[in-house]
This record gives C-alpha cells, structure tokens and sequence, in this order.
C-alpha cells in the first residue's frame, strides 16, 4: 500500500513538466532576395495556458528583439523593433513573422520563443536550432540625374521656333521679291525710231549752243521770226547838227 503510494506520487511531477512543455520547430535556412521573408514557428504544446506571447529574436545569443506578437482568446496586441519592419500572426499551432525591406546587414540566424503567460506556471520554449536568413545584396542602379527642363517643354519651344524661323524666312523672300524692278526684254526698235534716237543724241552731244536772243512775246505779231533779232533803227536816221 505504502508502496503504491510512492510510486504515484513519483510519477505526479514528470506529468505536470511533460504536459506544459513547449517544442518549436524552425527552418533552418531562409534565403531573401527580394528583400521579404516569411519566418513561420510551428510549436506544440498541451497545457492550459489562456495567454500566450511569441517573439522573434535576432543573433546567437537572441539580444535582439525583432518584433512579437500576444494573444489570448480574443485580444492580439503586437510590437516591433524600429529598426525593423516585422509584423507577427498566429495561426493555430503556428506563429508566422513577416519582415520586409530587409539588407544585408540584417543577415543573421533568428530564433522563436513561444511563452505562457497565464495562468501560471510560466513555461517557455527551449532554444531551437534556429533559422539562418541570408539577406543578398541588390545591385546599386545608377541613376541619371533628371533633366532641369522636361523633354516635352524642349520639344514644344524648338517647334514654337522653327516655326517661326520659317515665317521670318517667308516673309524676307516675298519683300525681295516685290522690291526688286521688274526687267522687261528689249522690244525691236523701228528704222525711223532709230534715226530719231540717234539725232536726239547728237543734239544733246553738240558743243554749239544757239546765243541768239529771241523776241519778246509781244513782238511776234509784228512779222518778225522768233529767232531773229530785234533791230534798232536809230542807227539809219540821219545826223543833224
């Protein structure tokens, strides 16, 4: 009897650890390459806890906190590292942890810890094996400085000006052309006409020039020529002492 006892009583203790016992289990490799990773923590665990708490921790000695996440049977409350954009999810038996925009100095091994808050006692997982997130560096894009002045305001004044370096050319061309004398082709001159032309012009090439006075206007009903000259009859009278 006594030794029933006994045994019942050993067996008490192993019973209570075994059942509010945490096990997680991890990936152990998570490659990024476009800056975002999917960190899932699956855990079993078949004590009585209400309220949970899980949390995802940075480097081999766990120092940094990333983010984490609480819950109960109907409050979620979640927190994060400024340093890093984490957001956390629970889902049945599993806790998944969403980083992004990530670089490669966040490359690191990270660590889940799933905890049970209440009702006490307050059991915690053992260290996982962890997962190793390689965060691969993108290649630097150089870009070119953007222009001061945009292409399609360039495009809309060369338009605006050759334009109107074409109007100024127009109107150039058309004052020359109304300016400019009309030369008319030289018609056949008549035999007469030449021989008029060319007395014209000896006329005006002759060195001699007519001195002879001509009469006043009122003497040219007297039967005089225009041309002659007007004579002075004092000249014929007889002298008389």
């Amino acid at each position: 009897m006594l030794l029933g006892i006994l045994v019942v009583l050993c067996f008490i203790p192993t019973a209570d650890v075994t059942e509010n016992k945490i096990l997680v289990a991890q990936h152990p490799l998570l490659i990024v390459a476009n800056q975002t990773a999917t960190l899932v923590c699956n855990y079993t665990y078949n004590g009585t806890g209400k309220e949970f708490r899980a949390s995802l921790h940075k480097g081999t000695d766990s120092s940094v906190e990333v983010c984490s996440i609480s819950w109960n049977t109907t409050i979620i409350s979640e927190n994060s590292n400024k340093e890093f954009n984490c957001q956390g999810h629970h889902d049945k038996n599993k806790v998944i942890f969403n980083l992004w925009n990530m670089n490669a100095n966040q490359t690191d091994i990270y660590f889940c810890k799933i905890e049970v808050m209440y009702p006490p006692p307050y059991v915690y997982n053992e260290k996982s094996n962890g997962t190793v997130i390689h965060v691969k560096e993108t290649p630097t894009q150089i870009q070119e400085p953007p222009s001061a002045i945009p292409l399609w305001i360039l495009s809309t004044v060369t338009g605006i000006l050759a334009l109107y370096s074409m109007l100024i050319t127009a109107v150039c061309i058309k004052y020359w052309v109304c300016s400019t004398p009309m030369v008319y082709p030289k018609t056949a001159e008549t035999p007469d006409a030449l021989q008029q032309k060319s007395k014209n012009k000896k006329y005006h090439q002759s060195d001699y020039m007519n001195m002879t006075p001509r009469h006043p206007i009122y003497q040219k009903n007297k039967g005089y020529p225009s041309y002659a000259p007007t004579r002075d009859y004092t000249a014929y009278r007889s002298w008389q002492p």
